[in-house]
């Protein structure tokens, strides 16, 4: 049975990359090993790589080679095809392919991209390549500049030639269709097509659509002066700088690019400072036309400014430089993270991935990859969507993070802090966050803040808690942030970029209170390893616990391992495996382990047990033979916090591990804390955890 899918389109421009980076996205959770295979490539390897496979590559940490992701160029392909050497065209790809199919669980393979000129000849052939790998086919048809009756037309035409050379079509896409037309569009596949094809009608975007200023330059082939670090600005508009600043001005809309002569220091001037002010909206970046560069006084004002747009230098004249840019095709590169997850969330929110996925893997993958773990934690997420309320609005890391998700649409968001002090910021950092999708609060000036003081004076009064300490006490947004979650007006918090655990866990302590049966509140790192994902707790919370503390922390991380897809094999462990070792501290993770077993014997548990003995097999196998654990534990417990700090930081450090967390657990709901030297990521992942916590 085919272990691989072919991915191509009947014309240019049809935005198959999305359509490819959403069936990998959605393989990354149920295959360990994923392989891209696009078999003609436009670009000659000498002069430039090909855009998508590099995208790919990166953005999936795909284990291949670059030069094995394709088997020819077009100039090849067209010479071999001059000479009647079909065969071998054909043999090679073949070959090709079978090569990455050996080595991999599953090959996606992309076709061509089609030049303007040859796109019956390029159709043909990638009918000619899906029937010789014999592998299934999705087909991506293009809606913009077509009506409704015009796309389903071609689509069953696009159907029939692949159907009379015998090859599978699973699924047929309409990509690229104006809003208005989604509806009518989807009665007509549903008229027009075999029903056994899964159809999907995914609308316009021009957020997809519209070049970023990198695309620019490269179709200018200019030179960029300033603003490399925002590169990826996005041009949804482009208006030329040739009138009096007053009336250019006004023109500006969101994401405007600027084309003036580069003498126009008024112009150029005016654009920079009207990015930085709120009154204007954001400008996409400038090109300097007529190969002026700006004056030294302008120059030397721009290289003193904190932050600058894009601004590119070009040899052509402003008619010329606005005719090319006006031709410009998107495309998707590595870099363009932002760009690289709407494709995937669009591929998401409009295909039906569940319906693709049960026809093209056929198989049950064995154990889970640190990447599976990682995307399947984003799925699950997806799934059902909670709102999680982030209390430290004035930090960059918890915006920039907050936009990844929405970007994404994994959770509802609220961020708590002043609106427009979110505002500016986001505009400075030059961030795309949708305010329509995102609550920004400010406690003081809540609504809700008067009945959250009158609900924490309630359940604190008996602590000696008055009025006024309760007002105080809910202007901090740790306590707003964590009120809202007992409330049920947010299902989980995620704070600490700015504040300590202390002050973050606080509050949760004092009114969400932990879980029935349940005394020890602690935490989880997921270790995301090389060739696994570990448990580690506890690491983050508790400084030297007792036995009965390291039982409920135990038999906590077992059930947050079972939660997120990991089965529990628990090792506690110490300096010491089995009975060769004396001592206080062992005997410790000795009672610990016999509490366990007492109050779950339904786990599997071994301890003491020194880590290499617990995750090494062969080291088990000789220290503890006969231990259902030894050797393959998943749940990894320290015996204090100073050893499972340490440790946690030194696996991540020296092996390159992505921890995860920590995820504090034994609440009745998620608040979880993150560390004050986080990364954007690390906020992401946190959130992510934390949603699917929320979901129960």
């Amino acid at each position: 049975m085919s272990k691989a899918i072919y991915i191509t389109s009947s014309e240019p421009f049809s935005g198959k990359s999305v359509i490819t980076l959403g069936i990998i996205n959605l393989l990354a959770a149920k295959v360990k090993k994923i392989a891209y295979f696009k078999p003609v490539i436009n670009e000659d390897p000498s002069v430039s790589r090909d855009a998508h496979i590099e995208t790919i590559i990166s953005q999936f940490g795909l284990d291949i080679k670059y030069e094995d992701a394709y088997a020819f160029t077009y100039d090849e392909i067209l010479q071999y095809r001059s000479r009647g050497d079909n065969a071998f065209i054909i043999d090679k790809i073949i070959s090709s392919y079978k090569k990455l199919e050996e080595t991999n669980d599953f090959v996606v393979v992309e076709g061509s991209d089609f030049s303007i000129e040859g796109a019956s000849f390029e159709f043909d052939i990638n009918v000619e390549i899906a029937k010789n790998l014999g592998i299934p086919v999705i087909l991506i048809c293009k809606g913009n500049g077509h009506s409704a009756e015009e796309v389903a037309n071609g689509a069953l035409a696009i159907y029939q030639a692949f159907n009379e050379k015998d090859v599978q079509v699973i699924a047929i896409i309409a990509n690229k269709i104006k809003a208005d037309g989604v509806e009518e569009l989807k009665r007509t596949f549903a008229d027009r097509l075999p029903k056994q094809v899964l159809q999907s009608v995914i609308p316009m975007d021009k957020d997809l659509g519209n070049p970023t200023m990198r695309e620019v330059a490269d179709a200018v082939g200019g030179k960029i002066l300033f603003g490399e670090n925002q590169i990826n600005n996005q041009v949804d508009n482009s208006i030329v700088g040739a009138m009096q600043l007053r009336n250019c001005l006004t023109r500006l809309k969101e994401n405007t690019l600027i084309v003036t002569p580069g003498d126009r220091a008024d112009i150029i001037v005016a654009m920079l400072q009207a990015n930085l002010s709120k009154n204007y909206p954001k400008v996409a970046g400038m090109i300097l036309t007529g190969g002026l560069e700006p004056e030294e006084p302008i120059l030397k004002l721009m290289e003193g400014l904190e932050s600058v747009l894009p601004i590119i230098l070009v040899e052509t004249g402003t008619f010329a430089t606005v005719n090319t840019v006006g031709n410009i095709q998107s495309r998707i590169y590595a870099t363009d993270k932002n760009k690289i997850d709407l494709a995937i969330s669009t591929f998401e929110k409009y295909v039906d991935a569940k319906a693709i996925e049960d026809k093209i893997v056929t198989f049950v993958p064995e154990g889970i990859t640190p990447r599976m773990f990682q995307y399947q934690l984003v799925k699950r997420a997806k799934s059902h969507k909670k709102h999680i309320v982030l209390p430290e609005g004035n930090d960059d890391r918890v915006l920039i993070a907050a936009a990844k998700l929405v970007k994404q649409d994994i959770v509802k968001l609220t961020i708590l802090g002043k609106e427009e002090e979110i505002k500016a910021a986001v505009k400075r950092l030059n961030i795309s966050l949708d305010f329509d999708k995102v609550n920004i609060v400010d406690p003081v000036t809540s609504d809700r803040y008067h009945d959250y003081v009158e609900t924490l004076y309630e359940l604190r009064k008996d602590k000696n808690v008055n009025m006024e300490m309760a007002r105080d006490m809910m202007t901090d947004v740790s306590y707003y942030g964590t009120m809202m979650v007992h409330k049920g007006e947010a299902d989980g918090m995620v704070s600490g970029a700015i504040h300590t655990t202390q002050h973050t866990i606080r509050p949760a302590l004092q009114f969400v209170k932990t879980k029935p049966g349940v005394n020890t509140v602690s935490s989880v790192f997921f270790m995301c390893l090389p060739d696994r994902v570990s448990v580690f707790g506890d690491c983050a919370v508790n400084p030297n616990p007792t036995s009965e503390q390291l039982a409920d922390i135990a038999i906590s991380s077992a059930e947050s391992s079972l939660n997120f897809g990991i089965e529990p094999k628990i090792a506690m462990l110490s300096y010491s495996s089995g009975t060769s070792g004396q001592g206080e501290d062992v005997e410790k993770v000795r009672k610990a382990t016999e509490i366990i077993k007492q109050r779950r014997p339904d786990l599997k548990v071994e301890g003491p047990i020194q880590y290499d003995a617990a995750v090494d097999p062969a080291v088990g196998k000789q220290k503890m033979p006969n231990s259902p654990v030894a050797g393959q534990a998943s749940v990894l417990i320290f015996p204090d916090l100073n050893t499972g700090n340490n440790t946690y930081k030194a696996v991540q450090r020296e092996t390159g591990a992505l921890a995860i967390g920590p995820m504090l657990q034994g609440l009745n709901k998620p608040v979880n804390d993150l560390s004050r030297g986080c990364t954007i990521d690390d906020i992401f992942n946190t959130v992510v955890i934390t949603a699917i916590q929320a979901q129960g």
